[in-house]
């Protein structure tokens, strides 16, 4: 139970489980986390989620989902979606998010650029679809734990004292 081994596909965590199994039996290996990282973050965040005023029953939206609330957006702006391309759009947020930046962190170092300028205006709607409807993005799953633990020093010291050892699979 103070053992975190994060791998990066479901298959390596899978792998790993059957391992550990093998190694100290189903009881004790089934107190292990030994997961994805997205797993792993979505563990702490049904825990402490409240922290960042969302319910721990969020959803998380899948492609289609985002797609749907991307092209709605895009549409209500009445942006052209031939130069606004919603997988474009949906790339360009995933890396901001991978970047760890907010809408308004994105907003600010777009400098003059129209097209990154109006990007920022559909990821800040489309951040805010996603708060109203208690949903994050696979990309928030991540992004979302890093701010819990960054803004929550309790959270932090909670899950430093929890895992003794940490193992990260390459």
């Amino acid at each position: 139970w103070e053992v975190i081994a994060i791998t990066f596909t479901n298959k390596a965590a899978r792998e790993l489980q059957e391992r550990l199994t093998r190694a100290v039996g189903e009881q004790d290996a089934g107190a292990i986390w030994a997961h994805t990282f997205h797993t792993a973050c979505l563990r702490i965040l049904r825990r402490d989620i409240g922290r960042l005023g969302y319910d721990s029953n969020f959803t998380i939206y899948d492609t289609d989902d985002q797609k749907r609330v991307l092209t709605d957006i895009i549409r209500r702006l009445e942006l052209d979606e031939k130069v606004f391309d919603q997988k474009q759009v949906a790339n360009i947020i995933s890396r901001a998010k991978d970047s760890l930046q907010t809408p308004v962190q994105y907003a600010a170092q777009v400098g003059n650029d129209f097209f990154k300028g109006k990007v920022a205006e559909v990821y800040t709607l489309y951040e805010k679809e996603l708060r109203v409807a208690n949903a994050l993005d696979f990309d928030d799953i991540i992004m979302k734990t890093v701010k819990l633990l960054r803004e929550n020093e309790d959270v932090l010291e909670y899950y430093q004292n929890k895992f003794r050892y940490v193992l990260v699979d390459e």
